[in-house]
């Protein structure tokens, strides 16, 4: 088997106990406390420790989700707007660097700070309208594609903020990572 390895850049890593988009969005964010963590704890089938996530029967196969701050600097170029807070995008593992789209279905791993956590790439994180509110205007339809990937966690140990490699069993082009990806309809039998 295959292994490529990426030097990416860990930028973020958001840890919040609640949940801050519900409702409608004209009625605003709760107020919830967000760690912006230096470190984050994953325990393997369960998530980041600390996080909304945590432990959730109906999110354990999507319970950490990354996301590469190159998408958002493209549609805030896009929108005319920005720059954009990466935290209001309410993704757990904010990255540089790092091609993501590749990885559904894909067991890989992130390396940091001396530590490795084992991922498997579950499903797009597809963005919520709260977007159009949080960001920008047309940031809700812009995000569609680039959104970032949700994932299982598969071990248990630390992401770390700063350097960090990425270790694929498939190739990347990390300079596709704020590309729109378009998954291609299923064809009916």
């Amino acid at each position: 088997m295959s292994e490529y390895r990426y030097n990416v850049e860990i930028l973020h890593l958001l840890v919040s106990p609640q949940h801050a988009y519900f409702g409608r969005a004209r009625d605003g964010a709760a107020e919830v406390s967000t760690l912006d963590a230096d470190k984050a704890d994953v325990v393997a089938g369960k998530g980041i420790v600390g996080d909304r996530f945590f432990g959730k029967a109906a999110h354990m196969d999507a319970a950490v989700t990354l996301f590469p701050v190159e998408a958002l600097e493209a549609i805030a170029a896009e929108l005319g707007a920005g720059p954009f807070d990466p935290l209001l995008t309410r993704r757990n593992v904010i990255l540089r660097g790092a091609h993501l789209a590749p990885l559904i279905g894909q067991e890989f791993a992130l390396e940091s700070g001396g530590d490795s956590v084992t991922l498997r790439g579950g499903r797009p994180a597809h963005p919520c309208v709260w977007m159009d509110r949080m960001l920008a205007p047309g940031a809700h339809a812009a995000m569609r594609g680039r959104g970032g990937v949700r994932c299982q966690p598969l071990s248990t140990g630390s992401l770390h903020t700063g350097a960090a490699v990425l270790v694929s069993p498939v190739e990347l082009v990390p300079a596709q990572a704020g590309v729109p990806h378009r998954l291609k309809p299923s064809r009916l039998p």
